[in-house]
């Protein structure tokens, strides 16, 4: 909270006053953050099924990493920023922060492992809920910057570049929705 407050430029009674919390601060956030994303993703997946063949899994992948890269490539200088607290708040291990990430993204979220799952009939729709999870968990890594710091030796080597760390994450995350 006081790092938010010190980024502001305003004291903590004034947030309290006006969020009424922590969790009301948090849950506005997410709220503001995750709309554009999950308006985003609504729209290009409208686009996706409205087209004349359902969507395959590979361009259902792609659109939904794509959207949660972009977070970290916005115009101005807090991209980056948002990209780690959606990273960060996706890995938390808090049951109210879970919850309170799930109500913001569920509704989007939802409809994508539902296109999956018919995108998808010959895999166990256990197996592609557990797939999804893992996407999103390698997307909350990459968001964070610390899927390039999970490989040994990395931070000695030079850093590939966002661009291609993104097209890995893409195809590995394709590759997990092949039977």
């Amino acid at each position: 909270m006081r790092a938010i407050t010190e980024a502001a430029g305003v004291n903590v009674a004034a947030v309290n006053y006006h969020f009424g919390g922590k969790a009301a601060l948090l849950r506005a956030v997410t709220e503001f953050v995750m709309g554009t994303v999950n308006a985003e993703r609504d729209r290009l997946l409208d686009e996706l099924l409205a087209q004349d063949t359902p969507p395959t899994a590979t361009a259902l992948v792609s659109v939904f990493i794509a959207t949660g890269a972009r977070i970290a490539e916005r115009s101005d200088e807090h991209g980056p920023d948002i990209a780690r607290f959606v990273g960060r708040v996706v890995c938390e291990p808090h049951p109210e922060v879970r919850r309170l990430f799930g109500d913001a993204v569920s509704p989007t979220e939802r409809r994508y492992l539902d296109a999956l799952r018919a995108a998808l009939p010959e895999i166990d729709a256990a197996v592609v809920e557990f797939r999804y999870r893992a996407m999103v968990g390698l997307l909350a890594l990459y968001q964070t910057g610390a899927l390039t710091d999970l490989s040994p030796g990395t931070r000695s080597r030079r850093r590939r570049s966002r661009r291609s760390e993104l097209e890995q994450l893409q195809l590995t995350a394709q590759a997990m929705f092949h039977p």
